[in-house]
């Protein structure tokens, strides 16, 4: 069923009588569209339910819309009250504000100071006849945001003058700092944001450019975008080699297309097997010295052997780091050795998908798990490193955990749970998976989950959702790099913006040493280039 079709409320007695109707007189256009609607939903629904590993909960999620994950919310759609559970150990936290940001949040903005019209630091107070007025130390701030078109242009009229005897002309010289091309570095920044950082397609910002009367093709942009991520290659490169020595490693996969992968004779890694038709957008990300890098690659080639090329860089001398992903197989990079950890959250997930069936046992299971999703956040708040981290995992979330493997073994041997049920499933993956699920109550660093690495991938589901498709493997390596560049600023709360842009106007010092251009450290290398041009 087509997702733009409205949702239409229709009852079972409604449609008996329209079916009934069909025997005597000819439907109405709505009636027509009514019934028809109701045909197309039947089928949709008996294809979902020949699909392998359908459930009940996917199928409420693809009519209705996904819901919250969070145990309380689960447990209230399945008719058990929960109310938050008194923790007077834990860490006391802020209360939350109100929504607005304030000044200090515009960290981007010009800040452009405002003296006083009439009265100066220390000057007789015009209010009593002896003070005198100071300055303070917070001055009153007002915020004021501007709409303009995302890109901008400026006409110069450069004045041209004729010699009447030889014909020699003159033109005026540009305004000091303009340069010669008709595109500045900032077209490239913007255009590469909007598309791969926001989800903007081209066709979109060609209406809006054009509705703003100034005109931006979508060819002109994609040159544009394309032109610029040459320039930036070698800054990818070297974040693909930052990756590769990273202590932490998070990676997963989502589907992609790519119109040339579909057609006969479409090129091929020599490592991908000719029968392999899916196309993936690998997600990757790699934490080294606390700096967090995001990787994307789209093919062929599943998120594990993305991941295997990737660490094929990583310095002998280094062991093996921790890989943080689900339980496929096709997401470990054989046969590099990793510390592997798998993602707690998917195993909790098959639980909340069962809970309407199964509300007592999930209960126990959820509450369990978050509990342990608690510790781990007052480790955080705590700033715990590694080894404390791992000392107050095993203190507090050890004991819970092994009360948890010790009830799901009960619920097994002791046939309380139908193996084949949608609770035994689940309870068999948390079993079969124990051990790299609990990786965090052994290895210092080890994380609970892979959402960092779900929420990357976000980037890759945003440009399928609105642009459907890469045209070619160029245009999907274009799309990498930006977003490998942005998800990275975005890691280290840098501005993506300003970056691709410093990266774009300093090219040649970025392929002489990418290492010093990183969205951490790019800020010294800037200045040392000012410094050198002045």
């Amino acid at each position: 069923m087509p997702p733009t079709l409205p949702r239409i409320d229709l009852r079972m007695e409604d449609l008996d009588r329209l079916v009934d109707r069909t025997r005597h007189t000819p439907l109405t256009e709505d009636e027509h569209a009514t019934l028809k609607a109701a045909i197309d939903t039947l089928g949709y629904l008996a294809h979902l339910v020949e699909q392998k590993g359908t459930t009940l909960d996917g199928l409420r999620q693809l009519l209705f819309g996904s819901t919250t994950e969070k145990t309380r919310d689960v447990l209230a759609r399945a008719g058990i009250d929960t109310p938050p559970a008194p923790r007077d150990d834990a860490p006391a936290r802020d209360a939350g504000g109100h929504g607005r940001h304030g000044a200090a949040a515009y960290t981007g903005a010009q800040h452009v100071p405002v003296s006083h019209a009439q009265l100066h630091h220390g000057d007789r107070c015009p209010s009593c006849p002896t003070g005198k007025v100071y300055r303070q130390r917070d001055p009153r701030v007002l915020i004021r945001l501007v709409g303009q078109a995302p890109i901008t242009a400026t006409v110069y009229a450069l004045e041209k003058l004729r010699c009447h005897l030889c014909g020699e002309l003159f033109t005026a010289d540009p305004p000091a700092g303009v340069g010669a091309e008709k595109y500045d570095a900032t077209t490239g920044a913007m255009v590469a944001l909007l598309k791969y950082g926001s989800g903007m397609p081209f066709h979109r910002l060609e209406r809006l450019q054009a509705n703003l009367q100034i005109p931006l093709p979508a060819s002109t942009q994609w040159e544009i975008v394309a032109d610029t991520a040459t320039r930036l290659q070698p800054a990818l490169a070297e974040l693909t080699r930052q990756a590769a020595q990273g202590e932490l490693v998070h990676n997963d996969a989502t589907h992609m297309t790519v119109l040339d992968l579909g057609r006969p004779g479409a090129p091929r890694d020599e490592d991908v097997s000719p029968d392999r038709t899916g196309v993936f957008t690998s997600g990757i990300v790699s934490t080294r010295d606390g700096q967090r890098i995001a990787l994307f690659l789209t093919g062929r080639r599943h998120a594990g052997e993305n991941l295997a090329h990737v660490l094929a860089a990583r310095a002998a001398e280094l062991g093996p780091p921790i890989q943080m992903c689900d339980a496929l197989t096709r997401n470990l990079p054989q046969p590099l050795a990793v510390i592997l950890g798998n993602c707690l959250a998917h195993a909790r997930r098959r639980f909340v998908e069962v809970t309407l069936s199964f509300p007592a046992e999930c209960r126990h299971v959820l509450e369990t798990l978050r509990e342990v999703y608690r510790h781990d956040a007052d480790a955080r708040a705590q700033g715990l490193g590694p080894q404390d981290r791992l000392a107050f995992h095993q203190a507090h979330s050890g004991p819970r955990m092994d009360d948890l493997q010790a009830w799901l073994t009960a619920q097994i041997d002791e046939h309380r749970v139908e193996p084949n049920s949608g609770l035994g499933h689940a309870i068999a993956y948390l079993r079969n998976h124990w051990t790299p699920l609990t990786l965090f109550l052994r290895q210092p660093g080890a994380p609970l989950d892979n959402n960092l690495c779900e929420r990357a991938l976000k980037k890759a589901i945003l440009h399928r959702k609105n642009a459907l498709f890469y045209k070619t493997l160029s245009g999907a390596h274009v799309g990498d790099l930006f977003m490998s560049l942005i998800h990275t600023c975005e890691l280290a709360e840098v501005n993506p913006f300003d970056y691709l842009t410093a990266l774009s106007r300093h090219a040649g010092a970025v392929a002489a040493a990418p290492s010093a251009w990183m969205p951490w450290n790019y800020p010294d290398a800037l200045a040392a280039a000012a410094l050198d041009s002045g």
